[in-house]
Parts: C-alpha cells; structure tokens; sequence
C-alpha cells in the first residue's frame, strides 16, 4: 500500500518524526545516485522545486546533461567547459565513464558525486554538475561566480596612512588579501561547513610555528560544535565560540582591514573568515587592543603612544562624565569652585527636571538622532544627525527644559565615544554608561564607585580563549607593556606578545633554530 503522504499537499506535508534533516535534506539524500539519467535530472528539479534559475543542457543527443544554477556560476568558465566537453565527447564516442571525464577535465575542481546530498550541495555551492546516461552518480565541476563586490576602502576602520583595501563578502577574496601579505608557507587554512541550509564556509587562519596549538584546537573545537540551520554574518559565529555570552564587553575583535588581521597573525592570534561577511574575527583578545588602530604602527611611534592614550582617556570620559555630572550638582555641590556652581545653579534655576532625568532625556535623545543617522539614506543621514542635534538642543535650551551644561557635557561624552576604534566596545560604554547615570542620581560618588567596581572584576574575571582579558594590568605583565599605553619605536619591540602565544617569540634578530621554539 502506497504512503499516504504522497497524496497530500506538498504544502501541508509533514515530516516523519524519525526524519532528519541535514545540509536541508532528509536522510534519503544519502542513498546512491542510479544509473538512470531521466531519473537523475527528475530528482534534481524536484528537490529544487522546478526553480526557473536551475538550468539543464543535454549534450550528445541527450545522453550527456549538464545542470548548474543560474547567477552562482562564472559564464566564462562555463562556456570554456562546455567546449572542453563537447570536444572529449566528440574524441570519446558515445560511452565515456565519469572517471576519465573527471580525470580529464582541467577547469576547475572536480569531484564526483555518488548521492544526492553531495550533487546538490556541490550545485549550491557553484558548481555545474555532469551527468552521463548509464553512469552511476555524476560530476561537480566548481565555476563559482556571480555578482562581486570589488575591494574598497573599509568603510567601519578608515586610517589616514595605511593600507586602503579592506576585506569583501568573497571568501576566496579575502584569503588572497591575507595571502598576499603573508608570503609564507606557514600560513594554514582551516575549512569548516556550518549551518545546515546557509552551507556557509568558515575557514580559519593561522601561522604554524607562531600560533599557540591549543588555542587552535579550541577554535575549530567550538566551531564543530555549532549545531545552527544558518550562518548569515560572522556576528553569528562570535555570540556561538565566545567564551561568555552575558558581558557588555566584546571578547573577539572584528577588523574590515586585511593588514590588521594579518598582524594579529603574525603575533599569534587566529583569525576567522566567515564567507558572504566582511568582517574578519580574530581571537584571543585582551581589552587593550580594542583601543589599538591599525595606524598607530605606522605613524612615528611618540604620536601613535598620544593618540592610543587619548582613546583610553575618551573611554573613561564616555563612561563616566555624565554619571560624574549628575553626581557632583546633586549630591556634591560642595567640590566645584564658587563661580562655577554659581554658573550652573543659575542655569539650571528655570530647568524642571532633576539632573538624572535630564541626563536621561538628552542621551536617549542623542542615542535616536545617531541611529536615525544610521539607517537614513547615506547622502541625507549626516545631514538629519547635525540638523537635528544642533535644532533640538538649542530649542531645548531656549525652551528652559534643560540647561546648557547638560548639552555641553552630553556632547563631549558622544564625540568621546566616536574616538574609540572598535565599534563594538563603544557600543558597550554605551550601555554602561546609563547603568552608572542611574547609580550617580541615585547615591552619588558613592553609587559611581557601587558601579565601576563590579564592571572592573568582570574585566579581571573575563578571559578570551584562555587568555586573561586584562593582561597585561591583571595579571601583571611587565613584559608585555612594551605595546599597551605606548609603542615603544620599532627597533625596540624584538619580541611577540607572550601571552597570546609563547612559541617563536623574536619578531627581529636572532631566531631560533627549527625545532628550537618554545613548547
């Protein structure tokens, strides 16, 4: 008796309970492809549903079939392997076994496929598959193509002497970016498939002999254990091999810019390249290189040591102004001097709010203007951002709801927080920061410090890939603050950051002999 699922809806089909899907098929894909070409072609416009971009050419009388999908192929190296392929056809005579068409053919990677599930994947992933009448299985000959982005300036990490290239949605692109500024055997690639509709590459990037093994292995063992349906961005593969998921602060850094990661290379850090993702991960981290940019190794070492100081002063002013603010006018009026209190208590006699709703008001103001800004059209948004800010806080001064100071100091927080590098860790001093508003309006100093105490042990107490997050601070390390608050000039820094990795420690001088490196 015939299942009766096969006469109902397709729409309102269910799946079997002891169904699986994998890579979006059941467990079916795994049986072997027969020998029948009619039967092969009708299995692949059913499982692609009779989709108008899957296209099917037969060949030599239609015993040859070649299929591929519409806009995930290269049109130029397609037509050169239908050519190749007519021609072996015509020299081969009517029979020809996969084997010598596969040992044969020279444009691109080919492989054969024996079930369904690798047929179509292969098909997915840019290919063109072959199919012979009477040959078991068939062939995936990988063209892929489509629509690129070409290499631009990053748009998120802008440096002003530097390299302009920044990564693409390409994976093949980026791993040439990185390949051409790591001229070097030693540099490994790691391929990894996750998510079982998206198919997404992930590969993994390292230097044997300057990476630590352990904490590749932990990588590609946390990557294995992604058990996801899809993978659209690498934000998706950081939240999954992070080591904690409940802090503020960003744990893997993420750079646009191929130079940057491949310096975290060269000091031993791994990198991820998420295909369809611009942005590279690179692990492990400390809290300190989030206030790194990729332009204080090439500017003159005195400059680069004052720019990367006034980063980190810009993140304690972001964090901590307005709650200081509120704090001081409300509680502690007492430590301003006479004329400036006089100064501030006149400004805010006619003000109706309490400085902490004030406060309040003006940054959720801000945090709108700036995300209005953000998704707007790119040629009115900075335009709506500046109107808005200038008009609102000068009606707002005028119209006595909040005083000029407020406006002052809300400002400077917001161009404080533009100065750090990493968006992802401004986007955390962004939370923090009306956690600690909320402390100050509340208890003062006191409730400041009630503030930064618990945020400065989740620093000490966080790690990333086993390295401690406040090295070289907590820990204390004073061999690796040759490269925190300053950068010593170049000549000076002759050896890698230990802490990330303590094999093939001399970037400069003496090397160590092959086999010498430090287990």
């Amino acid at each position: 008796m015939r299942n009766s699922n096969r006469n109902r809806s397709p729409h309102i089909r269910r799946k079997n309970k002891s169904e699986k899907v994998v890579n979006g098929l059941n467990d079916t894909a795994t049986c072997p492809l027969g020998d029948s070409l009619a039967s092969t072609v009708a299995l692949i416009q059913e499982a692609l549903g009779n989709s108008p971009d899957v296209i099917i050419r037969k060949m030599a009388d239609g015993k040859v079939v070649v299929s591929y999908i519409d806009n995930l192929i290269d049109p130029k190296l397609l037509s050169e392997l239908m050519g190749n392929l007519e021609n072996m056809i015509q020299a081969g005579g009517a029979v020809i076994s996969s084997e010598r068409l596969a040992d044969s053919m020279n444009a691109g990677s080919v492989k054969l496929a024996s079930t369904e599930r690798e047929l179509l994947a292969g098909m997915l992933g840019g290919g063109t598959a072959i199919i012979l009448d009477g040959a078991a299985g068939g062939m995936v000959v990988s063209i892929p193509g489509g629509a690129r982005r070409s290499v631009e300036e990053p748009s998120s990490q802008t440096v002003i002497r530097g390299p302009k290239e920044g990564f693409t949605e390409d994976l093949s692109t980026n791993l040439s970016l990185l390949r051409k500024r790591l001229r070097t055997p030693d540099l490994r690639f790691e391929n990894r498939i996750i998510g079982s509709y998206t198919q997404t590459r992930v590969v993994v990037a390292y230097i044997r002999g300057i990476a630590y093994p352990p904490v590749v292995e932990e990588v590609l063992k946390r990557l294995d254990a992604i058990d996801a349906d899809s993978i659209l961005e690498s934000g998706y593969i950081e939240e999954y091999i992070q080591d904690r998921s409940f802090t503020p602060f960003p744990t893997i850094l993420n750079t646009e810019r191929p130079d940057a990661a491949a310096g975290g290379l060269l000091e031993g850090q791994v990198s991820i390249l998420i295909d369809g993702s611009p942005f590279v991960l690179v692990c492990p981290v400390t809290f300190f290189k989030f206030f790194q940019s990729s332009e204080d190794y090439y500017q003159r070492y005195d400059i680069s040591s004052f720019l990367r100081n006034i980063r980190l002063f810009s993140f304690l002013v972001a964090m901590l102004l307005p709650s200081l603010y509120i704090a001081v006018t409300t509680f502690h009026p007492e430590m301003l001097p006479a004329t400036l209190l006089i100064s501030i208590a006149a400004q805010r006699e006619g003000t109706p709010l309490p400085a902490l709703l004030e406060a309040m008001l003006m940054e959720i103001t801000f945090e709108v203007i700036r995300e209005a800004g953000v998704r707007m059209p790119r040629v009115v948004g900075p335009a709506i951002s500046i109107v808005g800010a200038l008009v609102l806080g000068q009606a707002a001064v005028q119209a006595g709801l909040v005083s000029a100071a407020m406006v002052i100091i809300v400002s400077f927080t917001a161009i404080a927080n533009f100065v750090i590098p990493t968006f992802s860790m401004s986007a955390s001093v962004r939370l923090i920061r009306f956690g600690l508003m909320f402390m100050a309006g509340t208890f003062g100093l006191y409730g400041i410090l009630a503030g930064v105490i618990p945020v400065l042990m989740h620093l000490v107490s966080l790690q990333s890939f086993g390295v401690p997050y406040f090295l070289p601070i907590a820990p204390l390390s004073w061999s690796n603050m040759k490269d925190v608050f300053i950068r010593l000039p170049w000549p000076k820094i002759k050896k890698r950051p230990e802490f990330i990795s303590p094999l093939n420690q001399v970037r400069q001088g003496s090397r160590p002999e092959e086999g010498q490196t430090k287990p």
